[in-house]
């Protein structure tokens, strides 16, 4: 399978799903399914956890910035050492919990209510990209699948070297609110949401095929994108609540 026949998500690629096994349970969508609503529970519990903290007059910015790193440091390790992935996405899903909560609290500390909004935009687009895959409205071609896999890769690099230049206090436009911010956040809002589809499409292709232990990589996938497509939302809000 060549390059663009894999997903922009890394947990979703053959060097995850090569191996067979006819003799143990293969992978299924209800399993990927529960195992993504434990994950998304962790993270909702640390979040408030974190939001607590904050409540109670103590200095959050660490727990933000360690669910950062934290959360880096297990997908690299998931990458090369998938059979952990049962232990690892739960741990991946507690670091991003602090992140989440920690970029939360501040949203709503600047402006009221921001984070809700932007969890029921991320569930509805969510719903709104799962009925259009399922419907074929959207069909997951080799064309889109490049497309998706480029614009994907290049904002994650931007990103990077961004936080890299931050170091050296140096100002990246993406962070600001100007006209050029906000469009690139919408494109990474887009292309956030577009990864669904790919996320769907390789799920379906090997359920029933790969073995059930795989359910952890094809969950730590679907986080990867969720955490994306919210962050991506709720940036994109804060900068439009703030500009106007």
């Amino acid at each position: 399978m060549t390059f663009f026949n894999k997903t922009s998500n890394p947990a979703f690629t053959n060097y995850f799903f090569e191996s067979k096994n006819t003799h143990e349970k293969t992978m299924s969508v209800t399993g990927v399914l529960i195992k993504s609503m434990f994950s998304i529970a962790i993270i909702i519990s640390i979040s408030i956890g974190v939001w607590k903290l904050y409540s109670d007059g103590i200095n959050i910015k660490w727990y933000g910035i360690g669910g950062m790193l934290g959360a880096i440091i297990i997908s690299i390790v998931i990458s090369v050492r998938q059979h952990w992935a049962h232990i690892l996405v739960p741990l991946y899903a507690v670091t991003k919990g602090f992140f989440l909560g920690s970029m939360s609290v501040y949203a709503h500390a600047h402006i009221p209510n921001l984070p809700y909004q932007a969890i029921g935009i991320t569930i509805v687009t969510f719903l709104v990209i799962l009925l259009l895959y399922q419907t074929r409205i959207i069909v997951v071609t080799k064309k889109l699948r490049s497309v998706i896999i480029t614009v994907a890769t290049s904002i994650f690099v931007i990103y990077i070297i961004s936080w890299m230049l931050s170091f050296f206090d140096i100002s990246v436009f993406i962070w600001g609110i100007s006209w050029p911010a906000i469009i690139f956040n919408i494109v990474a809002a887009i292309f956030a949401a577009l990864s669904l589809l790919l996320d769907f499409d390789y799920i379906e292709h090997h359920k029933n095929k790969s073995p059930k232990r795989k359910e952890w990589l094809a969950t730590w996938g679907l986080l990867i994108t969720l955490v994306w497509l919210y962050a991506e939302i709720l940036r994109l809000m804060r900068k439009f609540a703030i500009k106007f």
